[in-house]
């Protein structure tokens, strides 16, 4: 297959899904005095890439920046390891809003098990007071599954993946 030759919508939605489940951990970007601040979180995807839940500290300084602006960003990459090119890794760049989630809306429960089953060792943090999910709602994704596969799209269709070109760049 040539670089620029455009995957399927399949094959985009299988690649996101292997790397959602491959990477478990990514940076949250949050806004500090306007400027961008990126935290370590763990974080389980809702059905679509559109939406997906942390669970996080009251004490953290993220948590802070997230109930002054809500706005916020998810970054998630493939490990580098010294055999890979870092420019080719797969990775994943998505935008939106976060969302307090309180224990009396109709998927906390849900949420709460997908994300004790993906993270069992944080059950004891459910019990703290000062912990938190959130659901992040994203709007936008930009994903790059290597040279030449970079794909763009958005929560109003979010199986639909739009193949960015060269002149594609910036949106």
């Amino acid at each position: 297959m040539a670089l620029s030759e455009a995957l399927s919508d399949e094959e985009v939605q299988a690649a996101w899904v292997s790397l959602a489940e491959e990477v478990r951990t990514g940076v949250l970007l949050t806004l500090r005095n306007g400027r961008p601040f990126g935290s370590h979180v763990a974080y389980v995807f809702g059905e679509q890439w559109s939406r997906a839940y942390i669970h996080v500290s009251g004490l953290a300084l993220h948590t802070g920046h997230l109930l002054r602006d809500s706005r916020v960003g998810l970054f998630v990459s493939e490990p580098d390891r010294p055999e890979k090119n870092p420019s080719a890794l797969r990775r994943m760049n998505l935008q939106g809003e976060a969302v307090l989630l309180n224990a009396d809306a109709s998927n906390y429960a849900e949420v709460k098990k997908r994300y004790l089953a993906r993270f069992p060792q944080s059950a004891m943090m459910f019990s703290f007071s000062d912990f938190s999910l959130w659901e992040l709602r994203f709007q936008d994704a930009h994903l790059v599954l290597g040279f030449g596969q970079a794909y763009l799209a958005d929560a109003t269709a979010p199986l639909a993946w739009t193949h960015q070109k060269p002149e594609q760049k910036g949106r």
